[in-house]
């Protein structure tokens, strides 16, 4: 199939809610050397196209500034420095902006094949929370099996993610959750036990749960509001793994003792500003480590709801509501 010279896609007609997203045309872009070029089928929303969208997260210097750092589709072009992929191939990607969009370059080290009974939306909805977990509950959380870790936003993508490798991997889960569907639903997806956080005190539940012992691993996206009580419910040598703020950044009269008499670490990322070179190695390890467990059957994405692409703010009214229980996706294609 030839690539046409233009495309239908997404555009921000400004900062602000979801009524700026659009459906425009414009010129198809063209791959680097290092670069497919990917006919999108799906593509996924995450929290990041959120505060895109309302001008809090720009992206980084070269980037796309169009919307969506997930998609799935076929290569239909390829740079020349690109060995790893031909076209007709089948893949999923963690782009670099551009994903709501008929078609969407991204570099070839960040891309990977279909999991083996994929269609395109379950794999479109794999690269941002999966490359998030990994490199951030595993690699930099360290989380080894007989390990215990609390997720909080188990019913987000990350935290579905987040549970079902967790568990997969041998580590005990225990998650936070807004409702008690959520919760439920954190519970059959291989947590041990969730907390209503409207209901209970995750600190006082957690040292119930764990007889006092606390966990070793907390992966935390509220930020501010939560951060002396994430430190609470650490057991010595705990690490503290931050990868949002939903509800602030900034956190005065900190208190430094319980860091040093726990010997905590707190380390956080974002995954942006990584170069491809790291993402790649990030691919790689999911490839070697997750994309076994995808092709058996399990720790699969939940779709909570799937868009037309030309329904991109309807998709994001979702987001923002908080009613969804993992993955919302945009089809844009078949």
């Amino acid at each position: 199939m030839p690539v046409p010279q233009t495309m239908s896609y997404i555009e921000m007609t400004g900062p602000g809610g979801p009524d700026v997203l659009r459906l425009t045309t414009g010129p198809v872009p063209s791959p680097k050397p290092d670069e497919v070029l990917v006919r999108v089928l799906a593509a996924g929303v995450n929290r990041p196209d959120v505060a895109q969208r309302s001008g809090s997260y720009p992206p980084p210097p070269g980037a796309s500034l169009l919307l969506g750092l997930e998609v799935a589709g076929e290569v239909v072009s390829a740079g020349a420095e690109v060995t790893t992929y031909r076209i007709g191939d089948r893949v999923c990607a963690l782009t670099n902006g551009g994903g709501y969009a008929e078609y969407c370059v991204a570099p070839a080290p960040q891309c990977l094949p279909w999991p083996a009974n994929y269609d395109a939306v379950r794999a479109g909805a794999l690269p941002e929370t999966y490359f998030t977990v990994w490199a951030n509950l595993f690699q930099g959380g360290r989380l080894a099996a007989g390990e215990r870790t609390l997720i909080h936003g188990g019913s987000s993508g990350i935290g579905v993610t987040a549970i079902q490798l967790a568990h997969e991997f041998g580590a005990t889960v225990y998650a936070t959750a807004g409702s008690e569907d959520k919760c439920a639903a954190c519970v059959r997806l291989g947590a041990t036990a969730a907390i209503n956080y409207r209901m209970q005190d995750f600190v006082e539940e957690i040292t119930r749960l764990t007889a006092r012992r606390g966990v070793d691993v907390v992966l935390d996206m509220v930020g501010a509001p939560y951060l002396q009580r994430d430190l609470r419910v650490l057991t010595m040598d705990g690490r503290l793994v931050l990868i949002a703020f939903l509800e602030g950044s900034k956190v005065e009269n900190f208190d430094f003792v319980t860091v040093m008499t726990k010997r905590l670490t707190i380390t956080g990322s974002t995954m942006r500003p990584r170069t491809t070179a790291q993402k790649g190695a990030i691919a790689a390890a999911l490839r070697e480590k997750v994309w076994p467990v995808l092709e058996a059957g399990r720790c699969g994405p939940v779709i909570h709801a799937t868009f037309p692409l030309a329904e991109a703010a309807a998709a994001h009214e979702l987001m923002e509501s908080s009613a969804h229980i993992g993955k919302i996706m945009l089809h844009v294609a078949d």
